[in-house]
């Protein structure tokens, strides 16, 4: 956290006082973002900004919604060189006390509203921020000008197949030129 800035990353929702909306804002320290960037394997974790607030809902239930800002630099997955991105989305979770998790290693149904989750007795907001994080990263980082290129291989003598030719029409066109050469 900053020295401005510090809150609890841990909050006991039923000990939240009187039922009223808390505003949040989050910035871990360098260590925290360390330890993140690790877990994600990411080569650096430069920024993370969480501002959003934690709104009571019906009798028991909680909202969790705000913007989460990230500056993430990960390895290009053709050169491996690193990629700075820009990571910005809106967070939203809703915490219900009628639901039951599910028992571990069990196959569940993913459901309509995959923003609901069971009431946790503490709140973790840095594992939270961290999956919504894991969420958001580029899939597929790719250096500016990083090609992937074609690989041909082929025993001497005979014609390497190249990507191209995997592609069924183009294993149509050349059965079709083949019979207009006749």
């Amino acid at each position: 956290m900053t020295d401005t800035e510090h809150m609890e990353t841990t909050i006991r929702l039923a000990a939240l006082p009187g039922r009223t909306p808390v505003s949040l804002r989050l910035e871990p320290d360098a260590s925290e973002r360390a330890a993140m960037a690790g877990r994600l394997g990411l080569l650096a974790l430069k920024k993370l900004r969480f501002e959003g607030e934690l709104v009571p809902e019906a009798r028991r239930d909680w909202r969790l919604s705000g913007r989460l800002g990230a500056t993430v630099v990960q390895p290009c997955v053709v050169t491996l060189a690193p990629v700075t991105t820009r990571v910005e989305t809106d967070l939203v979770r809703v915490y219900r006390a009628g639901l039951a998790p599910p028992p571990p290693g069990s196959e569940i149904e993913m459901p309509e509203d995959d923003s609901e989750d069971p009431l946790p007795e503490r709140l973790d907001l840095l594992a939270v921020i961290e999956e919504e994080l894991a969420l958001a990263l580029p899939l597929y980082p790719r250096a500016e000008g990083a090609e992937t290129g074609e690989a041909s291989f082929g025993p001497p003598g005979v014609a390497p197949m190249r990507d191209e030719d995997t592609k069924p029409f183009a294993a149509l066109a050349r059965l079709k030129g083949r019979d207009g050469a006749e």
